[in-house]
């Protein structure tokens, strides 16, 4: 069984947690037209100025999605 890789994308300022909501959105687009086989995505609220939306990738998708989407980060997702 392949790794599952969690690909996070970094918004910073006032606006931070609606631009994180609204990307995922994108991502769940993203996964439907390129059939991905998982669909995990997420968004997280760090603090006022500080958000994140995630979607989690297998290893053999990862390299694809990296380079579409040009997420700001990665880590090994656990459940």
């Amino acid at each position: 069984m392949s790794r599952k890789i969690k690909l996070i994308w970094d918004f910073r300022g006032p606006a931070s947690a609606k631009t994180a909501e609204h990307h995922e959105i994108h991502l769940k687009e993203y996964i439907v037209i390129e059939k991905l086989p998982l669909n995990i995505t997420g968004f997280s609220i760090l603090n006022d100025m500080h958000a994140t939306a995630f979607m989690v990738v297998t290893d053999e998708n990862m390299i694809q999605v990296r380079d579409a989407l040009k997420p700001h980060r990665g880590e090994v997702y656990a459940e």
